[in-house]
């Protein structure tokens, strides 16, 4: 829960003050608290950076406790070491706190909504299915500046809510979230905000021929969905940006059979849904001007006597044959029907993200997100967007070569993993076939939906990754 005030009285603010000291300058509230308990900060807390010291004020002030958060040099200070610190200070303050802005930096606007922000992400809390152990109880986390920040916390607000509602869905077990589980969660937020919405079953997939969303589906006793809703923030709906996840609710990996260690985790095989769905709920919240289509292919992957099985062709949405010479390359297979979709949709650029090869990470490493692009404006554009929210992305190579190495099945047109390439490479050269002209950028966050351990903004687990920047995209 997290609010503003403004005006605030240092001297008799009962909540937990929290303020920061540089280690070279003091803000004009510091000299007010120091004042009141006789001492200087700087001469009983640590300034380097991220380093909390906890004083009790000993009834000099209505607080009972005060947190100096170390902010080090202010030269070296910057928004990301600002938003990190919020979301560390928020994880270790009990009972209620407020915040005093200006002792952190001068543009209140804007450290407010990161404020808000990093609160939100850092005390998001998971295992919402134990039943034993006690839940961090919520605390109030007060923002007081002398401005009017009520829209700037809504924002960062939202931008939090928006990146844990993807959190939530990526630490979902595959036995609780099914597709029809997943198509149900999109179609609720839809009538929420009386978007229009499309839930394609089977017989109508079949009708349109999705050949690469029916044959990973064979396999699986779990109907298949293919998902579209539908924002339209202006006027006319024109200049459509399309959001297309990945909703693997689980793989096995087919008959393509995944060892045990690889298998563990892979409920999270949907993270690309998570964020598309997250970034799509960002932009309705906000407002954004912006047109939108949300289209998610969702299925498991498993393995059966119907199971499509190596060697098999299928004929995709849009007619393509594929032979499928590993049945764990599917996230290309039911992304591509997701793609063509967009474009008969008629989508005017398409991101699409997807949680898609490990070898990206073998690449990239777990913190920074694998892009693939048709159009170089539009991942400028995008990148850019990045920079300020800290999410890294990486741009890979894309070739005329690669595609002429999809083409080397002598049963139909593509091959959807070529032995002995780059896979990475392969899997985006693949998803290129789909788009046509249409600009696009492919999102591989194989490597960072996920976090291994606990971190300043959030815990073990789903990370929300892309949702932020996707939204600062679509803001403009």
């Amino acid at each position: 829960m997290i609010h503003s005030k403004k005006l605030v009285d240092i001297t008799t603010e009962a909540g937990n003050l929290i303020v920061g000291l540089f280690a070279d300058k003091a803000a004009g509230q510091a000299s007010v608290i120091e004042a009141a308990l006789g001492v200087k900060l700087s001469d009983v807390a640590d300034s380097k950076y991220g380093e909390v010291t906890i004083i009790s004020t000993l009834k000099k002030l209505e607080s009972p406790l005060l947190y100096v958060v170390g902010l080090g040099k202010s030269e070296e200070f910057d928004l990301e070491k600002f938003r990190n610190v919020i979301g560390k200070i928020s994880k270790k303050v009990k009972n209620n706190g407020t915040l005093l802005l200006e002792t952190f930096g001068d543009d209140l606007p804007t450290l407010g909504k990161l404020a808000a922000e990093a609160n939100g992400l850092a005390t998001f809390q998971t295992g919402i299915l134990k039943t034993e152990g006690k839940k961090q109880d919520s605390v109030a986390f007060t923002i007081a500046a002398d401005a009017d920040l009520d829209e700037a916390i809504k924002k960062g607000s939202i931008l939090a809510e928006a990146t844990n509602r993807a959190r939530a869905l990526v630490n979902l077990p595959g036995n609780y979230l099914t597709p029809t589980a997943l198509a149900d969660e999109v179609a609720k937020f839809a009538k929420e905000f009386d978007l229009e919405c499309r839930i394609i079953d089977k017989p109508e997939m079949e009708e349109m021929k999705m050949g690469g969303l029916l044959g990973v589906n064979r396999g699986s006793t779990e109907v298949p969905k293919m998902i579209v809703v539908k924002y339209q923030g202006t006027d006319t709906f024109e200049n459509v940006t399309a959001l297309v996840g990945k909703g693997l609710t689980f793989d096995t990996g087919g008959y393509t059979l995944k060892p045990r260690t690889a298998m563990n985790g892979m409920q999270g095989d949907m993270g690309g849904a998570a964020s598309a769905i997250g970034a799509f709920e960002a932009a309705v919240r906000l407002k954004l001007p912006v047109n939108l289509l949300l289209i998610v292919p969702s299925t498991d992957n498993m393995v059966s006597a119907d199971a499509i099985k190596p060697g098999d062709v299928i004929t995709m949405m849009g007619k393509k044959t594929v032979e499928v010479t590993n049945t764990d390359a599917e996230g290309r297979l039911i992304l591509a029907d997701a793609l063509a979709l967009a474009n008969e949709y008629g989508a005017s650029r398409i991101i699409n993200l997807a949680t898609l090869i490990g070898a990206i990470i073998v690449a990239l490493g777990s913190d920074i997100t694998g892009a693939f692009t048709n159009d170089e404006e539009f991942m400028t554009q995008l990148e850019a967007a990045s920079f300020e929210t800290h999410e890294q992305l990486w741009q890979m190579p894309l070739h005329p070569r690669d595609a002429k190495a999809l083409r080397n099945s002598v049963s139909a047109d593509l091959n959807n993993a070529p032995l002995g390439k780059p896979g990475a490479i392969m899997a985006a050269a693949f998803l290129k076939e789909f788009v046509g002209d249409t600009p696009w950028i492919h999102l591989d966050i194989a490597g960072t939906s996920e976090s291994k351990a606990a971190h300043d903004l959030g815990p073990k687990g789903g990370t929300g990754v892309m949702v932020r920047t996707i939204a600062k995209y679509l803001e403009g």
